[in-house]
């Protein structure tokens, strides 16, 4: 079930989109105002937002400069009163993917969502570093300390989404959910088999590993801390 946030402060159009959405299968969840967008955006992920224009405190617009500008990736539908194609034209350079004028059809809607959730997810940079792990996301490698490591697709999927969110722990189901395919029937087991195949590959002996287990609530990646002169060694499940 694909997530989506939407940032609308009309309350009887959200009840509106949110209704429709359900019918289609969507999880929806709603912020009225657009400081509290941009700390949502900066905490989760999502596979969809849809941004209205005009929105307290933070306008729309603002919101999807600042996400874009942050390496934020997520397909953006932008909502608007505003006919003009002045407006059209800044509402996608400011990084909006498309762009849809009020009053709609809900078919309209859903058609824009399916459209947008069929692109493949955009790849912002050609490198992602943490600590001494590189991650050539253009030729789909990995590299510690200069070496080549050889990953499965799926491990380097889930690398990847790591590497995006260094410090933020994730919960099994949530890495399921935003890491493996859409119709798996892969359990929470998947997640623990691949996470230590994974530190198989990246870790180094005498050090700490890059993923750490936080028991009873899941996974993160830290880049290991000094103690003294060395490195702090953990024992992860």
């Amino acid at each position: 079930m694909a997530k989506v946030l939407l940032v609308e402060d009309d309350q009887d159009l959200v009840s509106r989109i949110t209704k429709w959405l359900s019918l289609e299968r969507y999880s929806v969840e709603s912020i009225n105002n657009g400081r509290e967008a941009l700390e949502v955006l900066r905490e989760s992920t999502y596979d969809l937002i849809i941004l209205d224009w005009n929105i307290p405190e933070v306008s729309g617009i603002e919101i999807c400069r600042y996400y874009r500008a942050g390496g934020g990736s997520t397909p953006i539908l932008m909502l608007t009163g505003k006919t003009d194609i002045a407006d059209k034209e800044a509402g996608l350079d400011a990084g909006a993917d498309y762009y849809l004028t009020k009053p709609f059809h809900p078919k309209e809607l859903t058609a824009c969502l399916r459209a947008l959730g069929r692109r493949p997810p955009q790849r912002i940079g050609d490198e992602l570093k943490v600590g001494d792990l590189i991650l050539d996301l253009n030729a789909i490698q990995l590299y510690r300390n200069g070496k080549k490591i050889g990953l499965l697709p799926l491990e380097f999927d889930l690398l990847e989404f790591f590497m995006r969110n260094p410090g933020r722990v994730f919960g099994p189901n949530i890495l399921l959910e935003r890491v493996w395919p859409v119709n798996s029937e892969a359990s929470p087991e998947a997640v623990r088999t691949c996470i230590k195949t994974l530190r198989r590959k990246i870790d180094l002996d005498g050090e700490a590993s890059l993923i750490k287990t936080v028991h009873g609530v899941g996974y993160k990646l830290e880049v290991p801390t000094l103690v003294g002169d060395k490195k702090v060694t953990a024992d992860y499940t």
